[in-house]
């Protein structure tokens, strides 16, 4: 094998919700997209970067297709070889789907791409746990058949990803399937039958999860920060309020990773620019501090190289993501860094190789921990769950378009109040 075949495929996950859709009306009201959140995000610490916004493409809407089209030939530029959409099915029941299909109608979409089935429950605390449900994955009994039918147009497309000329699908929680074993039976059953012949099964290693042969699929991938190994720096930085996350050094979880070994032979390797997901979960976060430019480059050159030393199959390397705005992990450009984390991918696949460790790894300068008070952070709690409950209140009425009517003109009464006090 050539060093030029040596050298892995670049694959980025992409998310597709950056655009409003009924759900999200009702749910978060109207207009609702994930730009919502990422422009409310306030920094929690001192030196803490948030709110993340938007340079070069600016607060897109996924529904125009010179967007799409401009994200792909940027990422062709900056050496990403394909996107991996996020594709949600519910019992037969698609939401996000318009950007997928568009490009899937689109012949000028040059980009080679796959899908990940991301089949979890969607909640309002956006962490997939069993409580204050908005849309429930079923796992119906013929769901199997129907799934396998529902994607069989992307793997017919002469643009989508193949493994050793197998089509790749990625499903991102194959632990939560009722039996995963009999699902991928189904899926390859069907496509053998169908003329596609073999597809290649890859499970995310999400949520505890790091075995991907216990589903009978053929291999996994890593999905930092998916079951970290590392401690958090918390006590060293100090907090605006009360905190209940996790704040980590980028380093040390990069390194956990690059060392990290699995049970399964064949694991595909995964790095992210960075991570912060305060704009979805506030004073829950999880974030990485230091998620440069330069660290990134570094930890994406490792993985290159640990994935040409020990690929099973064609090698190819994941980053997480292009653009998760609002978890603070994106490829596309931003008002700070510009397209750094663009050319330090460049970089990386060309071998440059132009650090030799990771160089950003201390703490803001002022970073020592603030004394406890009381009274303010009781005050900051107690305001956190009476949002949380008005957050319910809101729901319940947004769903009753009747209710919602009646007390709206009450509601434009109290905001005028408000705003003259």
């Amino acid at each position: 094998m050539s060093d030029a075949q040596s050298t892995p495929r670049l694959i980025a996950f992409y998310l597709p919700q950056f655009h409003p859709v009924p759900e999200n009306d009702e749910w978060w009201g109207k207009g609702f997209t994930e730009w919502t959140n990422v422009t409310k995000a306030q920094p929690l610490f001192h030196g803490h970067y948030q709110p993340h916004l938007p340079s070069d493409f600016g607060f897109y809407d996924l529904r125009v297709r010179e967007t799409r089209r401009e994200q792909i030939a940027v990422a062709k530029e900056y050496g990403i070889d394909g996107f991996c959409y996020h594709f949600y099915w519910f019992s037969g029941r698609r939401i996000l789907e318009r950007p997928v299909e568009d490009m899937l109608d689109d012949a000028e979409s040059d980009m080679p791409f796959c899908l990940c089935w991301a089949n979890e429950s969607w909640t309002r605390r956006w962490d997939a746990a069993d409580h204050e449900v908005l849309l429930q994955q079923q796992y119906l009994p013929s769901d199997d058949l129907d799934f396998i039918k529902a994607i069989e147009p992307y793997f017919r497309d002469p643009r989508y990803i193949k493994v050793d000329g197998k089509p790749l699908l990625i499903v991102y929680r194959a632990q939560e399937l009722p039996d995963a074993q009999r699902s991928a039976g189904v899926w390859r059953d069907y496509c053998r039958a169908a003329g596609i012949g073999e597809i290649h099964l890859c499970a995310a290693l999400t949520h505890g999860n790091l075995d991907y042969r216990q589903f009978g699929f053929d291999s996994g991938v890593e999905f930092p920060p998916h079951n970290l190994a590392v401690t958090n720096v918390n006590q060293q930085l100090s907090f605006h309020g009360p905190f209940q996350g996790n704040v980590m050094q980028y380093a040390e979880v990069a390194r956990s990773f690059l060392s990290r070994s699995y049970a399964g032979e064949h694991v595909f390797k995964t790095v992210f620019p960075s991570w912060d997901n305060t704009a979805r979960t506030a004073n829950r976060a999880t974030l990485a501090l230091n998620g440069t430019p330069e660290n990134y480059e570094y930890w994406l050159s490792e993985a290159i190289d640990l994935t040409r030393r020990t690929a099973k199959g064609e090698p190819l390397v994941f980053i997480n993501a292009w653009n998760e705005w609002a978890e603070g992990c994106h490829l596309e450009p931003d008002r700070r860094y510009g397209r750094a984390f663009l050319e330090a991918t460049r970089n990386a696949k060309r071998g440059l190789r132009r650090f030799q460790d990771f160089t950003h790894t201390g703490v803001p300068a002022d970073g020592t921990a603030a004394p406890r008070r009381f009274w303010p952070e009781f005050s900051e709690l107690l305001r956190y769950h009476l949002s949380l409950r008005f957050g319910n209140l809101k729901l319940a009425i947004n769903r009753h378009p009747w209710l919602r009517n009646a007390l709206l003109p009450l509601v434009r009464g109290v905001r005028k109040l408000v705003n003259r006090s």
